[in-house]
């Protein structure tokens, strides 16, 4: 059949629904004044709509004088008129609505099981009201996390608040944020935010619940008490290990009355006493910056804005809350892939711009470097302004980094079929490691890279603009 017959068919249904003919089906929509008697067909609504279809079948409806009767206070006559009219004709037009209308339309076509609507408006939502979204996500969280069906809007949803977190943690509206809802957000691993950031929004929001202040040294055994429970779910959700030492004290030893003593006594033991692991298993480092999962067993996600701060040469914090402007592609990982410089050249030559990782045998110390310019078999130093090594003392802790420019630009990056990365005074000739003083001095600003060392695995990274 052409579009045309379709309009036909269209426009007589739209004349069926104004002129009411033959109606047999009175719905009372909205309340109190603004309450409106709306005349419908009882086969069209059937056919149409799941809910209607089970509400006759099942009986539902109040019969009387030949028609049936429904009521629907919650659904106003102007949002019915446009479902309605939906199901009649197949049109349906938002663009004049108001975001919160929008949603409310959503809730009711929901309400009324008319699928291929909730599925439309949803996406309407997605790509047009994404301002309204962001007025007041606490309440429209919540008012999605209701509804089943609004799967798209809730993924949506959750992504623009772990993307941009302070639009739902810095609103007013926050403390009075559900703690299932809470609870969910505290366990994705793609909040972007720093983890002591998250323990004191938590604290806030503890506080608000049980109206306490926020100070310790006030607080009496009741008070530890209250808190203590309202916490008690959320302790394993936030990653303390990712706490920086001087954060840890300042900022949650100074909570300890309220947390399991088991927990201070271990992060306590991690924080001071050196090279010792964490006795729990321990989750992932939260991922707020990158899409996918950082394909490494050395470094993590916290790593990656400071080195691309130091890639931009700018301050080390400069990417800390911001999208970083690269992607970090491992091609090559020692353990895996063979430690010889054959397999290294194989991975690694000719991908551009690369960062390598080194981790110090026996030790947590991780060094590393940064060559803008290919690696290659040709024997030769290449020359660069742009590159750099960095040495993280304690390798999970990036408070410990120390970095060095290069100094020396001619003698920037080594080649040859016989190393491995080699920049300014560091080597790595088959698999041998060592730093050397150099015959006139330090080609890169020192960092306390040992003069002779073991490597126990590397790994090499292309670094990818995006």
């Amino acid at each position: 059949m052409s579009s045309k017959f379709w309009a036909e068919l269209s426009n007589d249904y739209e004349k069926l629904l104004e002129t009411e003919i033959g109606y047999d089906v009175i719905i009372y929509t909205g309340e109190g004044q603004n309450m409106k008697e709306i005349h419908a067909h009882s086969n069209i609504l059937c056919i149409r709509s799941q809910y209607f279809r089970t509400a006759f079948s099942n009986e539902w409806a109040e019969k009387r004088d030949g028609k049936f009767i429904f009521k629907k206070p919650n659904i106003s006559p102007q949002l019915f008129s446009i479902i309605l009219r939906f199901i009649y004709c197949g049109n349906i037009e938002l663009k004049n609505l108001q975001g919160s209308d929008v949603l409310k339309l959503l809730i009711a076509v929901d309400e009324l099981n008319i699928h291929s609507l909730v599925f439309h408006i949803q996406e309407f939502l997605i790509e047009h009201q994404t301002e309204f979204l962001n007025q007041n996500p606490t309440e429209i969280l919540e008012t999605i996390y209701q509804h089943e069906t609004f799967t798209d809007l809730w993924n949506f949803c959750l992504d623009k608040i772990c993307e941009e977190p302070k639009i739902l943690f810095s609103s007013d509206n926050f403390i009075n944020l559900k703690a299932p809802l809470l609870e969910l957000l505290l366990k994705r691993d793609d909040l972007n935010m720093g983890e002591v950031e998250i323990w004191e929004y938590l604290l806030k929001w503890c506080f608000a619940q049980q109206k306490m202040q926020n100070n310790p040294t006030k607080w009496n055994k009741d008070d530890i008490i209250r808190a203590e429970r309202e916490l008690y779910k959320f302790i394993p959700l936030i990653r303390f290990y990712d706490i920086e030492p001087t954060d840890f004290f300042y900022k949650v030893y100074c909570y300890r009355d309220i947390l399991p003593q088991d927990l201070i006594h271990d992060l306590l033991e991690y924080f001071i006493v050196p090279n010792v692991k964490p006795k729990v298993n321990l989750p992932p480092s939260r991922n707020p910056i990158l899409k996918y999962q950082l394909d490494s067993t050395m470094i993590e996600s916290k790593h990656l804005p400071l080195i691309s701060s130091w890639i931009d040469k700018q301050e080390s914090s400069y990417y800390d809350r911001k999208k970083i402007p690269y992607d970090f592609k491992l091609l090559y990982n020692s353990s895996k892939d063979g430690i010889d410089t054959d397999s290294f050249h194989r991975n690694c030559d000719n991908k551009g711009a690369t960062i390598w990782v080194a981790k110090i045998k026996n030790s947590t110390q991780l060094i590393g470097g940064y060559n803008p310019l290919d690696w290659s078999v040709q024997s030769g130093y290449k020359t660069t302004a742009d590159s750099f090594l960095f040495n993280f003392t304690d390798g999970k802790n990036i408070s410990t980094a120390k970095l060095g420019y290069v100094i020396m630009t001619d003698k920037a990056v080594y080649c040859g079929s016989n190393y491995g990365p080699s920049m300014g005074n560091l080597f790595c000739c088959n698999n041998n490691w060592n730093y050397s003083d150099g015959d006139n001095g330090n080609r890169y600003h020192r960092i306390g890279i040992p003069k002779v060392f073991e490597v126990e695995d590397y790994e090499v990274f292309q670094v990818i603009k995006k």
